[in-house]
């Protein structure tokens, strides 16, 4: 099996590549489509949990 690897792109989303299962909060699985998935850090998407780019807007800084 591929492992998974998660790393913070500088002042930006949590890039994901390989294999996941994503939850949201109550356990529901969200569907994932892609490889890799980008998953918001700034906290100002409107796609959360995934990122749509608001922090670029933002001035977000990891």
């Amino acid at each position: 099996m591929a492992d998974t690897i998660i790393t913070g792109r500088p002042n930006g989303p949590y890039m994901v590549q390989g294999p996941i299962k994503l939850q949201d909060a109550d356990g529901n699985e969200i569907s994932v489509e892609g490889d890799p998935i980008f998953l918001c850090r700034c906290g100002g998407s409107s796609n959360k949990p995934f990122c749509d780019g608001t922090h670029r807007d933002s001035g977000f800084e990891a």
